[in-house]
């Protein structure tokens, strides 16, 4: 690994280092290598066309391997790994299940993963996040943190507590990694899952949601961290302003709509889409 990797993005696909198993099978679980059906790697390039032009040089260069695995406890993981050149060098494992799903399907569960059922099951959550494949979103995300490393868009872990340091992204967003400013602290929100809570009530999902659009926050998991922040704006960003699809969660009562977020409608929200800019050139974004 002296050498910046020529292969192709596609064709660098090999089983994750020992080190990720070990961390899942330390989870309690049992994970296993998956091989690509040809099926399974056709999608896989077309969200690799997806990126744009910024994302592939930088993983073109930073890119170790990709990975794919079943039987592992999260969606996807990036990896810094061990090398003897003068760059970091990543691993990108997925749960190859996300193939099976898309994004609309696989976003509608992650977010009812915040909350709890009500008994008579009332209360519904979905999210419209149109129809293309989970591993555009998946992979989006996970390249972000690599682009997120590489460019320092978000501040090096060893200056997170360093006001100082703080990037225009997140200058008066964040006072910390895991903590947001004074002004975006909402007592409701700091109870959520992602907020290091447990789930909610599905009957509170639109006083969630109400509180979430009054603040600069893309999704309940942008605000886990200022990592995740940039990750998910970044994600919902090209998802619905460069690949034209829709993202917007929807509450039902009784087969209702009572009520419907839409993030990229709320202005705090495009007030700092400008930071966004850095992932693109040549008028691509």
């Amino acid at each position: 690994m002296d050498s910046i990797p020529v292969l192709p993005l596609v064709e660098r696909i090999q089983p994750a280092p020992e080190s990720v198993f070990k961390k899942f099978r330390e989870a309690g679980m049992d994970p296993v290598n998956h091989n690509l059906t040809e099926g399974e790697r056709e999608a896989f390039q077309k969200s690799l066309s997806l990126l744009p032009n910024s994302y592939k040089k930088v993983l073109q260069e930073h890119l170790h391997s990709f990975s794919f695995m079943d039987n592992m406890p999260n969606t996807a993981l990036t990896s810094t790994l061990d090398t003897t050149v003068h760059r970091e060098m990543f691993n990108i494992t997925f749960r190859a299940g996300i193939f099976q799903e898309t994004i609309s399907e696989w976003a509608t569960w992650k977010e009812n993963m915040c909350y709890k059922s009500t008994e008579n099951g009332e209360y519904q959550l979905r999210i419209d996040a149109g129809d293309l494949n989970a591993m555009v979103y998946v992979l989006f995300h996970e390249a972000t943190h690599i682009m997120d490393v590489v460019m320092g868009v978000t501040p090096k872990a060893d200056d997170e507590d360093s006001s100082s340091d703080f990037t225009p992204f997140t200058q008066d967003v964040w006072s910390g990694r895991n903590r947001p400013v004074e002004t975006y602290v909402d007592s409701l929100l700091e109870t959520t899952r992602f907020r290091g809570g447990k789930p909610i009530s599905i009957a509170r999902a639109s006083e969630i949601y109400s509180s979430l659009k009054k603040t600069p926050f893309v999704s309940l998991y942008g605000m886990a961290s200022w990592n995740e922040d940039l990750a998910e704006l970044a994600t919902i960003y090209h998802l619905t302003m460069l690949l034209k699809q829709p993202y917007s969660i929807f509450v039902t009562h009784k087969g209702v709509e009572i009520f419907r977020f839409e993030p990229m409608e709320n202005d705090l929200v495009k007030n700092r889409l400008q930071q966004l800019q850095v992932f693109y050139k040549n008028g691509e974004g």
